[in-house]
């Protein structure tokens, strides 16, 4: 089994803010995939999808950004999930609206969803995708990523997660080093 893990903050106030674009993403990943009806286990909402043999479990954690990483950690155990089998999706703002970028492995890079996981599992060796959100200086950081994307912005961003959700499947299916050479880049289309 495969995990992938798309970050957000739980409640109706954040559901299309810029921070929940790894929960977006789960979202398109369940729609394209009939995925069924969401069920709550070990602090998170879960959906399985099938890919041939494969099964992938779809996770929205519950506990809020800061504390991610306790139930992604839960989830990990109980599932007996390595870290090879475990993609984690979240929102950046180095990268430009709408860019994607994967990545094997790393630090937090000030992501605190992120931050968490990496502590909770004790390890850097965890895959993620981020998807670029842009950055407006003239607010703080927490208020940028907590804002809603606007009118504007939101055809860039369905479009940059239903690519997120092709990248997950392309992860899932054929491993990282293929999905890196289709996805990563400033490039925003297929």
């Amino acid at each position: 089994m495969k995990m992938i893990v798309g970050l957000g903050n739980p409640g109706m106030e954040y559901m299309v803010s810029r921070h929940n674009c790894g929960f977006m993403t789960i979202d398109k990943l369940a729609y394209e995939f009939n995925a069924g009806k969401e069920k709550k286990e070990k602090n998170s909402l879960t959906t399985q999808i099938i890919l041939g043999a494969q099964k992938i479990l779809c996770v929205k954690p519950q506990t809020f950004m800061n504390n991610s990483g306790y139930a992604v950690i839960a989830l990990k155990n109980y599932y007996r999930i390595d870290f090879a089998n475990m993609l984690v999706i979240y929102d950046d703002m180095d990268l430009s609206s709408g860019v994607l970028r994967l990545r094997r492995e790393g630090r937090a890079a000030g992501h605190n969803g992120m931050r968490s996981i990496i502590a909770q599992c004790g390890s850097e060796q965890i895959s993620r995708l981020k998807i670029g959100i842009g950055h407006d200086f003239t607010v703080s950081g927490a208020n940028f990523v907590l804002s809603r994307f606007t009118e504007e912005e939101m055809p860039l961003m369905a479009d940059a997660f239903a690519r997120a959700a092709k990248a997950a499947i392309c992860w899932a299916e054929h491993g990282m080093a293929y999905a890196m050479n289709l996805y990563n880049g400033a490039d925003v289309s297929d």
